[in-house]
């Protein structure tokens, strides 16, 4: 299935969550504007891909699944964007959520998304066991497990010198986790064997360390054209960034050694079980950066 189907069925399965609403009209409009803001959607993507590369063929409740995923992304974007938090006036090239309606709407939008995609989870057809550890795995890589503490460790690190092995604790939490639970999930719903979901573990580990690399180099090289938000962000605020500590060119380096890395658990997956990898190789190829 191509990118273009994947987005429309993501956006769909979130947009039927929301049409059970009916409550607040102007949390339901906030909601809506940030997730129907675009963006690569390349979370889900990676959850859908691993399904299929198991052979698995994809049906509604995977993509519940890939907007569960996806609603908590949007739910942080909207909270890191805060004044409190990283204080930015766009995301993905228009308005940021508090800019466009006010802090307090915001805020609650960013609570409903992150709150909302467990009782999406809870309506898929899965068997009640994989639920309850896709609940799991999704509230640890959101949570006080996850994302929330590497984004407090984040904040708490503005100027001040840190080491390389504390910028990967915070990484590896702040975005990290959330790239993690793409492949554990695929791993649960195809039901695969716990090396395999072991493997399936690292390699999103791996990923979710080149994303951030990744977009660390973007923010000091890139423009807001192709940023969709205000570059050099990271700079003004003193934050700890792997070219700050590594240099640009050896983060660069960096970037395609853990690419390599990915790589190389993706065929191991493979040695071991049919493990159709080919589209999932494409996305994971599209991290890499021109020189």
């Amino acid at each position: 299935m191509d990118k273009t189907m994947y987005l429309a069925k993501i956006e769909t399965a979130m947009a039927q969550y929301y049409l059970e609403a009916g409550i607040s009209k102007r949390l339901e409009e906030a909601i809506t504007y940030s997730f129907q803001a675009g963006g690569k959607r390349i979370r889900p993507r990676l959850f859908l891909e691993t399904v299929q590369a198991f052979g698995v063929a994809l049906r509604d409740s995977h993509y519940q699944v890939a907007a569960s995923l996806e609603m908590v992304h949007t739910g942080s974007l909207i909270h890191d964007d805060l004044p409190a938090m990283d204080n930015d006036d766009y995301r993905r090239g228009r308005l940021t959520n508090h800019k466009q309606f006010d802090e307090a709407t915001a805020i609650l939008a960013g609570d409903s998304l992150f709150l909302d995609p467990f009782g999406l989870l809870a309506r898929t057809d899965f068997s009640p066991a994989i639920q309850i550890q896709l609940v799991k795995e999704l509230s640890d890589a959101s949570g006080t497990l996850g994302m929330v503490a590497g984004q407090m460790l984040d904040m708490s690190s503005e100027g001040q010198e840190i080491s390389l092995e504390q910028l990967q604790v915070i990484h590896a939490n702040k975005t990290g986790c959330l790239l993690t639970f793409p492949f554990v999930a695929a791993g649960l719903v195809a039901e695969v064997s716990d090396p395999i979901c072991d493997a399936l573990r690292q390699l999103g580990q791996l990923v979710g360390l080149a994303f951030q690399v990744r977009d660390d180099i973007l923010d000091l090289t890139a423009d807001f054209e192709a940023l969709g938000k205000t570059p050099q962000k990271d700079l003004v605020a003193q934050k700890s960034t792997y070219p700050a500590l590594l240099g640009l060119s050896e983060s660069r380096l960096f970037l395609e050694e853990t690419l390599d890395k990915a790589l190389t658990v993706i065929h191991q997956i493979g040695d071991q079980v049919p493990f159709q990898s080919q589209s999932l190789k494409s996305i994971i190829e599209g991290l890499r950066l021109d020189d």
